[in-house]
């Protein structure tokens, strides 16, 4: 499957803190929604940064721990548990695009957004596709170790790479809806740090050798550098956009898209009124404004 036709942009990685990142995927969609460009783009967290599901309970969060690692947190838009987002060791990306253009069931929709997240694991060599069967939940509040789902998670790997199990999570990927555009944001895990993942939460069940049977990444899988996995995810979304060989026929691509002043501004505007507003951050949905 292919990305739907008309005006794209690829933003290639940034580097900047989880609240701005968040931020850029927000105007990202509005700019999509307003008849602007639709976005695909990689970044990087820096500095780390936790980034809690819609809905998740911020007594989960062990903040003090958090604060005295640089450890940034914030709330997605999107569900399930929270994510370490490690700066080295994580590979994001996200898709902004009209949602009059892709599928409306939002399970199509997603392996419809997916489709350049496989390619890119099949270009560094790494067998990965979604579970096979359903696992066992480890942790709700951490959403890589939530029950595993054939429908949507990403898995890689066998029992020959070291894991009891077989197969282990190695990307989480997510969407929602917002003023006409759907945005779909993921991360990739390019290197496991079962320790400080596992420290952002508050007391949890599991130990970091039980994190590494759940979790892998890229470099236990492939030689490969990080730069590498960036590559590779940025040329499976140019292919994903404008198709094998010559661009497609009513599609164009800006392969070195920037964001507009504008953009910024506003951008700028929702990390300080949401992204880091303790309002947002740290009241669960339902509870704000108690």
């Amino acid at each position: 499957m292919t990305a739907p036709a008309g005006n794209w942009r690829l933003i290639r990685e940034e580097s900047r803190p989880g609240p701005m990142q968040m931020a850029l995927d927000e105007v990202a969609a509005e700019t999509a929604a307003a008849g602007g460009p639709s976005t695909v783009r990689t970044y990087r967290w820096d500095p780390s940064c936790l980034t809690l599901g819609y809905r998740q309970d911020p007594e989960t969060v062990d903040w003090a721990f958090c604060e005295r690692e640089g450890i940034d947190v914030t709330r997605r838009q999107t569900g399930g548990g929270g994510i370490y987002h490690d700066a080295y060791g994580d590979v994001a990306y996200s898709i902004a695009v009209p949602a009059a253009d892709v599928p409306g069931k939002l399970l199509d929709c997603y392996h419809l957004l997916c489709e350049p997240v496989l390619d890119a694991f099949d270009r560094l060599g790494i067998d990965a596709g979604y579970v096979e069967a359903s696992m066992p939940e480890l942790y709700h509040p951490a959403c890589y170790l939530r029950e595993l789902h054939p429908a949507h998670d990403v898995v890689a790997g066998s029992e020959a790479d070291g894991a009891p199990g077989g197969r282990r999570k190695i990307a989480g990927n997510a969407q929602y809806r917002k003023r006409d555009a759907v945005i779909q944001h993921g991360s990739l895990t390019f290197s496991v740090e079962a320790e400080r993942h596992l420290g952002t939460f508050v007391n949890p069940p599991v130990t970091p050798a039980e994190f590494r049977e759940r979790v892998v990444g890229m470099d236990e899988l492939a030689d490969l550098d990080r730069g590498d996995a960036v590559a590779a995810v940025e040329d499976a979304l140019v292919t994903w956009v404008i198709g094998k060989g010559s661009d497609r026929d009513g599609v164009t691509l800006d392969r070195d898209g920037s964001w507009t002043d504008a953009e910024l501004e506003r951008a700028a505007e929702l990390v300080e009124t949401k992204y880091r507003d303790d309002e947002w951050v740290r009241t669960r949905p339902g509870n704000r404004g108690a």
